[in-house]
């Protein structure tokens, strides 16, 4: 089972790297060298100080849920896949993202648990997308 039919995320120049690197199962992070911000979504200027010095970095792909809600309707959203966990994740190294927790019971999802990254073949090569499962320490 692939991705599809949910929505593919469009690389661009500025993110293709991460995409890419999704595909091998490496999660990435972008850092400043100028003021040592790392960040989550990939831009090629940094957040905090504009500098273009910035760099990919491999994060340890784990984290905690933030926030989250649960969907159980979501339009173009394959039914087999509902409910949704529609997740803030806050990884190790600091950055959010927004993400899907899988492979649990919506209904034992909790601020602070731990989870960490899986990824979700899609039928494009150069395209992977991050998700989150529950940890066990």
């Amino acid at each position: 089972m692939t991705w599809e039919p949910r929505p593919l995320p469009k690389p661009t120049p500025e993110t293709e790297e991460f995409w890419r690197a999704a595909t091998e199962g490496k999660f990435l992070l972008s850092a400043c060298r100028e003021c040592g911000l790392t960040y989550h979504y990939p831009r090629a200027l940094c957040p905090d100080c504009f500098s273009d010095d910035v760099e990919w970095r491999e994060a340890e792909g784990t984290g905690e849920v933030y926030s989250y809600t649960v969907m159980r309707g979501v339009s173009g959203w394959p039914e087999s896949s509902l409910p949704l966990v529609y997740a803030h994740v806050e990884l190790d190294e600091g950055p959010r993202v927004i993400t899907n927790v899988v492979d649990c019971d919506p209904d034992e999802v909790e601020v602070g648990m731990p989870v960490e990254v899986r990824f979700e073949e899609t039928d494009r090569e150069d395209v992977a997308v991050p998700v989150f499962a529950p940890r066990e320490d």
